[in-house]
């Protein structure tokens, strides 16, 4: 078996591992970066690119006064007390730095307007210029690890921890890997004299392992994230005595159609026009059901109980207030365009007379400048949905972000049954679990994976051999 020596091996090439490659190597160690498929990036690459922080220069041009103190009080509220503390209190604190990191280290060019995602009590959502996307991030932390000559792999599939007297030491790997193909015959061996980082993501395409969480979630519930989204690694981790932690909140993304296969086109109405500044609609009864601004969990969840199909509708007005192109959407006929809101109600059968009562009766609290109904935030910007034409999108949730994974301590170590930390093993972005609770807020992501996956580079690299 081939043997190859390294200070720090980073399992997945997302944001959190090219960022623990990256200061792994900026504290002087030698980097092997693995990544099972035969490109960079993962659910990284899929991403909308929005980033939360509080306090940027975007925000003080714009009047926005925020904190990191009110970041850590949305995270936690949002959590609902299942929320490390410690790990939220770490997040918010090098927030900050982590966008000026990327802005200034990284030259990703964020737009000049920030947006509001629900369950944030400010606008502190930051995205790049183009096309929603995290590429630009991971483009930008591939030419950097290559300037650290940071070694990577693709399509190295990890099979197995390697042991020496009982201690982890290294990595067993299979090459080159196919997915959803045999394993490759041919075995590598990596060593790590160091540290381990485990940054492979989430495990939302992974239905045998969600659904041992949540039996809910079976092979009718869609997914956002890449078929490549599963579990094998943190399989391994449990075997080698990690300590899972919040392994049952799996996000569902509120925003997604059925009209599509994974994350699709759609979102971009949904999620960033119709939930912010539009409604959501039963179609059975034509009523409102919840604040569409809630945190993801809370409106996902109250979408799954109504009894018949959800849509989300805005007006021209809302579309002309955002960036964001749905050229695709309509044309794919995931977000259909009407000239009223009669015909909006016909074509998307809306069989209750109530419709129209329901848009008014949201107007007038826009007028009112609050929402006696379901209290969602209404400012300056939000407008009635009185403009012509109408949009809609029919909704339905798909599993988008496991918030549970290996639990860590402040440091990024994971922590064995025990509470102690298992030597020369660290975790960092959707692989760990502890920090979001029972929800994730939106754009929170990214934020969380270039934190962790900094501390855990860090620390992997000054682990005693």
């Amino acid at each position: 078996m081939k043997k190859e020596i390294f200070d720090v091996i980073v399992i997945g090439s997302g944001f959190a591992g090219l960022r623990a490659a990256i200061k792994a190597a900026e504290s002087g160690a030698k980097v092997l970066v693995l990544e099972k498929m035969k490109t960079l990036g993962g659910n990284s690459v899929i991403s909308d690119g929005g980033m939360a922080a509080a306090g940027t220069s975007f925000q003080t041009t714009l009047g926005i006064e925020d904190s990191a103190l009110l970041m850590k009080e949305d995270i936690l509220k949002s959590g609902g007390k299942e929320s490390d503390p410690i790990l939220v209190e770490t997040l918010s604190t090098h927030a900050l730095a982590a966008f000026d990191w990327a802005k200034d280290v990284l030259k990703v060019p964020f737009r000049d307007d920030v947006e509001l995602f629900g369950g944030h009590a400010k606008p502190r959502s930051h995205s790049p210029q183009g096309p929603p996307s995290g590429r630009p991030f991971i483009v930008r932390m591939e030419a950097l690890c290559h300037n650290l000559d940071i070694d990577i792999r693709k399509a190295h599939y990890v099979s197995d921890f390697y042991y020496e007297d009982g201690d982890l030491a290294g990595v067993k790997c299979k090459a080159p890997y196919r997915f959803n193909q045999p394993l490759p015959t041919t075995e590598s061996l990596f060593i790590a004299n160091k540290g381990i980082v485990i940054a492979t993501g989430g495990f939302s395409a992974d239905v045998a392992f969600r659904k041992r969480y949540d039996t809910r979630l079976d092979e009718t519930i869609d997914t956002t994230n890449k078929p490549s989204a599963t579990a094998e690694i943190l399989r391994l981790a449990e075997k080698a005595g990690a300590q899972f932690k919040g392994m049952d909140h799996i996000q569902l993304a509120p925003w997604t159609s059925p009209e599509e296969h994974g994350f699709g086109d759609g979102p971009l109405f949904a999620d960033y026009i119709a939930l912010p500044k539009g409604i959501l609609i039963n179609t059975k009864t034509a009523q409102r059901f919840v604040n569409e601004l809630s945190d993801r969990r809370k409106v996902a969840e109250a979408i799954l109980i109504q009894n018949y199909p959800v849509i989300a509708i805005a007006d021209q007005t809302a579309l002309d207030q955002s960036p964001r192109d749905i050229k695709k959407a309509l044309e794919k006929n995931v977000v259909r365009r009407y000239d009223d809101l009669a015909s909006l109600a016909k074509g998307e059968k809306i069989t209750n007379a109530a419709f129209l009562k329901t848009i008014e009766r949201f107007n007038g609290f826009v007028k009112e400048g609050r929402d006696l109904d379901f209290v969602k935030p209404i400012s300056d910007q939000t407008t009635p949905i009185a403009t012509p034409p109408f949009y809609a999108m029919r909704i339905q949730p798909k599993t988008h972000h496991t918030m549970g994974g290996l639990k860590i301590d402040a440091k990024a170590r994971v922590l064995d049954q025990h509470n102690q930390p298992i030597k020369k093993l660290y975790a960092a972005g959707e692989a760990a679990g502890g920090i979001h609770g029972q929800s994730r807020l939106g754009s929170m992501a990214i934020t969380d994976c270039l934190v962790f996956g900094a501390i855990a580079g860090e620390s992997a690299a000054f682990e005693a051999s």
